[in-house]
């Protein structure tokens, strides 16, 4: 069976490249130097810093896994494959939300990306989804637990627009 593909904005591919390089390259050399300072304390069966190190190491080495697995699946979406009128991931897109009659800012993302907090949805999501090839103007519905929401479309952008 094929893995399934990470959709990925350059920005997001880049930002795993760079942690990914710096749990290699950084992470690596500060843990084995906590366990080789650890190590010198003498016994290890009651080194609390040594099992936090080695918490800590299998936690980068868990990271670093998770991150190359991305990597090795993942589909860049090129600006120049999208619709410039539509949403797509990778834009920013602004809507109104019908029933509270409040604006709000997303930018839709691959489902490894997604940060609601930050304001990334993915385009899996049923909101991203269903915003997914709208434009300007149009209102889209959205089958939630509580029921349908609206969200009218005001403005789409794109990262290089």
């Amino acid at each position: 069976m094929e893995a399934k593909k990470n959709l990925l904005t350059y920005e997001g591919l880049k930002q795993l490249e760079d942690e990914l390089q710096n749990l290699k390259v950084v992470k690596r050399k500060e843990v084995a130097e906590k366990l080789k300072e650890a190590r010198a304390q003498g016994d290890l069966s009651e080194n609390a810093e040594y099992d936090a190190a080695k918490d800590e190491q299998r936690d980068i080495e868990a990271r670093i896994e998770e991150i190359e697995l991305i990597l090795k699946n993942a589909e860049v979406v090129l600006d120049e494959d999208t619709d410039k009128d539509s949403v797509g991931i990778g834009c920013s897109v602004k809507v109104l939300d019908v029933e509270y009659d409040e604006e709000l800012d997303y930018k839709i993302v691959g489902s490894t990306e997604a940060n609601s907090l930050k304001g990334k949805i993915s385009n899996e999501s049923p909101l991203g989804q269903a915003l997914k090839g709208a434009k300007v103007g149009d209102t889209v519905t959205v089958e939630t637990e509580m029921g349908e929401l609206q969200y009218k479309i005001l403005e789409v952008t794109r990262p290089n627009a």
